[in-house]
């Protein structure tokens, strides 16, 4: 086991393990560490504690310090510095008539490299520009490419819950979306319906579908046989959440429909499944638009 504690560097951004070492840190301290881009300073959002080796990439590096009152005025500098940076880049992108659209510039601690966060359609040839703001700042320069999601998440905006959005407030990372949640959820396939600010799908449609697959399993499809407690009938509706059914029962005065609770009936035969193949032709068309950002 391994003593740890976990650094963040952005709001809602990945979490690193450092050693803390005999540094008395706690949780939601400012800390002074070394990365491999350079010195940072993060805030503490895993208290110490003991992981697995296997949980972290050896040889883990140390905590420096705890920042001071120095440190967090350089932080406050470094900002200020990142506004005008900004307005300088986008000068220069204007002057070399780049297709590009500048989201972000960050500055790390020790001021040795600044870099410059950018979404474009396709592959840009930055080297002119790289060299220009090299000139400017006289110091490291990297321009990164990213896509729409983390164009969202750096930028922040409102959802269409009404909150904000969750890959800027608590999403650590992006967990993969796929269309055919959107369909076992029974939620709408309408694009504008279950994209987010993004214009990809919602991340949310992660959140309960271990729950959906779950019920699934457990509740008769469409069309299956079931025994009931007023005798066989067919599977005309199932509500998943509610974990009830309702039923066609034939009888001498007709057709009726009963909704029993999943626990009052008994399943005699499941509908069969049906093709996946229209849910494979809307994965690949969603893995076609990913690779076209």
């Amino acid at each position: 086991m391994i003593k740890v504690v976990g650094v963040r560097f952005r709001t809602a951004g990945k979490i690193y393990y450092f050693d803390p070492g005999d540094l008395d840190i706690q949780l939601g301290d400012m800390v002074i560490v070394e990365t491999a881009r350079g010195v940072e300073c993060g805030k503490v959002v895993i208290a110490r504690r003991e992981v697995a080796e296997e949980e972290v990439v050896l040889p883990l590096k140390c905590v420096i310090r705890k920042a001071t009152e120095d440190d967090m005025e350089h932080v406050e500098e470094n900002k200020k510095k990142e506004v005008e940076a900004f307005g300088i880049c986008l000068e220069k992108i204007k002057k070399h008539g780049l297709e590009m659209k500048l989201i972000d510039v960050e500055y790390t601690f020790d001021n040795n490299k600044i870099l410059f966060y950018f979404t474009a359609d396709g592959r840009v040839d930055f080297r002119e520009l790289v060299k220009d703001l090299a000139s400017v700042f006289r110091t490291r320069i990297e321009l990164r490419q990213i896509g729409v999601r983390d164009e969202a998440k750096m930028m922040g905006a409102m959802g269409t819950c009404g909150r904000p959005l969750c890959c800027s407030t608590h999403l650590s990372e992006f967990h993969p979306v796929s269309i055919k949640m959107a369909k076992e959820q029974a939620l709408s396939l309408n694009p504008s319906k279950i994209s987010g600010t993004c214009g990809r799908l919602m991340c949310c449609l992660k959140y309960e579908q271990e729950n959906y697959e779950y019920l699934l399993k457990k509740m008769p499809k469409v069309d299956a046989v079931v025994m009931t407690p007023k005798g066989p009938g067919a599977v005309v509706y199932v509500s998943l959440l509610k974990e009830r059914i309702k039923v066609k029962l034939d009888n001498e005065q007709g057709a009726d429909i009963v909704e029993y609770p999943i626990d009052e009936v008994q399943i005699v035969k499941d509908a069969e499944k049906k093709s996946d193949h229209e849910d494979k032709l809307l994965e690949e068309l969603e893995e076609l638009k990913e690779l076209e950002d």
